[in-house]
């Protein structure tokens, strides 16, 4: 007989994704823990776009609440906002106990006692200077950032975009950063991490990755 799947679960996981990301469910199995288990509610915007513009960002914001109603019967252990840009351009409050993917980059960059990063992003310039900006007003200097400069269609990109971008970034930036950011939950980036961390050997920090590790079961003695 099959064992009884629920005898492995430890934690219970909603997240709200964006309705055009597909990157999220890809990932987040392969880097969560075993017996994590996630639960997606889709996230429509008002304004039913899918660029990543004001209308979006705060749209997303506001369809929290409900997507959170949607998983009130579920025993859910967090939840999150599967969104970076999300969390650093303001918009109306969150749903309480709701972090954003913008959240646990920046908690799994303290955790990790990363000072300064290089930051790359498919966002267009001013977005990943603004996210620039709300990394250092956490404490963590952004010694160089590049971007692809796309409002939208982040599935298609390649990793071959993504270490070509990551290429581009100054070597002396590089050589100061303790971390490499792939900002942005809607980009697929194991290939390119696994890629960028065997050539430049610092810890390679995806959106996806943070948001992983943002579920796992709390350490033994740890606060909650």
């Amino acid at each position: 007989m099959p064992a009884d799947p629920a005898a492995t679960v430890r934690r219970h996981v909603g997240v709200l994704l964006p309705w055009a990301n597909v990157a999220v469910e890809e990932e987040l199995p392969q880097l969560g823990e075993p017996g994590v288990v996630f639960h997606y509610a889709r996230l429509v915007p008002a304004s039913r776009t899918t660029a990543v513009d004001d209308s979006f960002w705060h749209g997303l914001r506001a369809a929290s609440a409900s997507a959170v109603d949607s998983l009130r019967h579920l025993p859910l252990d967090t939840t999150v906002l599967a969104c970076t840009s999300a969390g650093f351009t303001g918009g109306p409050a969150l749903p309480p106990g709701v972090i954003t993917a913008f959240d646990a980059v920046t908690a799994t960059l303290h955790q990790r006692h990363v000072a300064r990063v290089a930051l790359a992003t498919p966002y267009p310039e001013p977005v990943t200077q603004a996210e620039a900006e709300a990394l250092a007003a956490h404490g963590i200097e952004v010694t160089a950032h590049a971007s692809l400069g796309l409002d939208d269609g982040y599935p298609h990109i390649t990793p071959g975009q993504i270490l070509t971008l990551c290429d581009g970034l100054p070597p002396a930036a590089l050589a100061q950063a303790n971390a490499l950011v792939l900002s942005c939950t809607g980009w697929r980036t194991l290939t390119a991490a696994a890629a960028l961390h065997e050539q430049l050997r610092i810890p390679v920090i995806s959106s996806n990755l943070a948001l992983a590790t943002h579920t796992h079961s709390p350490a033994p003695g740890a606060a909650p």
